[in-house]
């Protein structure tokens, strides 16, 4: 999940080529956990467990890289949206992440703050 918020810096705070070749190695990176997870309902198969719950905090994440980046993580890795939407579905996840809106707040605040536009 570094990877993931490391490229995804890039993603919301870059501009250009700069900005296009960080969204797509952060599609590559969410393609290989997508492929990862094949055709399970989780990453260990039928039920909710460590992998889910350490892999599903990034997800907070997708909005913000979504919004200022211009694409859809959706349309790129639909089946790994629907695993994030069913570890939400479980309320202990739910009630522990962040909600999306207020990580995209957070991130237009630094954005400010450091002068990055």
């Amino acid at each position: 999940m570094s990877q993931v918020f490391g490229i995804g810096w890039k993603v919301w705070t870059g501009k250009g080529e700069d900005q296009e070749a960080a969204k797509k190695e952060l599609i590559e990176i969410l393609k290989t956990m997508q492929g990862e997870l094949g055709d399970e309902h989780f990453f260990g198969g039928e039920r909710i467990g460590f992998v889910d719950v350490a892999l599903v905090i990034g997800t907070s994440w997708f909005y913000t890289f979504e919004t200022l980046g211009n694409f859809s993580i959706e349309a790129e890795c639909p089946k790994l949206i629907a695993w994030s939407k069913r570890c939400l579905e479980k309320e202990s996840v739910a009630k522990s992440l962040p909600h999306p809106h207020k990580i995209y707040e957070a991130a237009l605040w630094l954005k400010q703050k450091f002068g990055i536009e």
